[in-house]
C-alpha cells in the first residue's frame, strides 16, 4: 500500500497520482493521511484502486467516482460521492448535506448519520445509512435505493420518481407525491442484500418502504399547490 501525506504533498498532485493509475494499474492500494478536511480528494477515480482517507475529509471527496473503493476513517462534507457511477464509497462517521446527490450508480454507506438532502437527485445509486438523515432527503430521486437506519427528517421523498426509500426509525413527514407502500417478501429480500453489502447488522423486517404515489409526474392543474 503506498502512502502519501498531505501534510507533505497538494491535494493536486495527489489526485494526479491517482489519476495516472487508469492507464496502467500499477499501484492498486492507497493510504491518505493528514487529510485536515481538506476539499475534493480522490475525485474523478477511473479505475479498481483502494484508497483509504485517514480523518476528515471536506466537500465532494470521492465525486465522481468509477470502479474505485474509497473509505473515509472519519467524517466527510458536503457532497461525499456526488455523481458517483459505480464502485464504492464508505464513510466511517457522519456526512453532511448531500452525500450521494445525483449519483447513477455504485455503493454509498454512511456509518453515522448524514445530514440534509441524502441522495437528492439520485440516478441509481444505492445509499445505505446507519443513522439518520435530514431533511429533503431522496428529493427528486429518480432511481436506485436509499435505506435509513435510523429517523428521517421532514419531507423525505419529496418529488420522488423510482426511488425506493426504506426506514427504520421514525419520518417527521413525507414529500409531495412520496407515501409508504407495502413491504412485500421481494423488498425484504432486496433490503437483506443491501444491508449485507453495507455490512450493518439490522433486521430487514423492522423497516417500512416509502416510494411515489405516481401523481406528480404530468403536470395537473388540480395540483398546482403541490409543484
Amino acid at each position: 500500500m503506498r502512502t502519501i501525506s498531505l501534510s507533505e504533498t497538494s491535494v493536486r498532485e495527489v489526485n494526479r497520482q491517482l489519476h495516472d493509475q487508469t492507464a496502467e494499474l500499477a499501484e492498486a492500494q492507497w493510504r491518505i493521511t493528514d487529510p485536515e478536511g481538506r476539499h475534493a480528494l480522490a475525485c474523478g477515480l477511473d479505475q479498481t484502486l483502494e484508497v483509504e482517507i485517514d480523518g476528515h475529509a471536506g466537500y465532494y471527496c470521492a465525486g465522481m467516482n468509477q470502479k474505485a473503493r474509497v473509505t473515509i476513517n472519519g467524517m466527510a462534507g458536503v457532497g461525499v460521492a456526488e455523481n458517483m457511477m459505480s464502485g464504492q464509497v464508505r464513510v466511517k462517521g457522519n456526512a453532511s448535506q448531500s452525500a450521494g446527490a445525483t449519483a447513477h450508480g455504485g455503493l454509498l454507506v454512511v456509518e453515522g448519520d448524514a445530514s440534509a438532502r441524502c441522495g437528492i437527485s439520485m440516478k441509481g445509486v444505492d445509499i445505505v445509512v446507519g443513522g439518520s438523515v435530514g431533511h429533503l432527503s431522496a428529493f427528486m430521486g429518480q432511481a436506485g435505493r436509499l435505506v435509513v437506519c435510523g429517523d428521517a427528517g421532514e419531507a423525505l421523498g419529496d418529488s420522488i420518481y423510482e426511488a425506493r426509500l426504506y426506514v427504520r426509525g421514525s419520518v417527521k413527514s413525507l414529500g409531495a407525491d412520496c407515501v409508504e407502500k407495502a413491504m412485500r417478501d421481494e423488498h425484504l429480500a432486496e433490503l437483506r442484500d443491501l444491508l449485507d453489502a453495507a455490512g450493518i447488522d439490522a433486521r430487514a423486517e423492522d423497516f417500512r418502504r416509502y416510494g411515489s404515489a405516481r401523481e406528480l409526474y404530468n403536470f395537473k392543474v388540480d395540483n398546482a399547490d403541490e409543484y
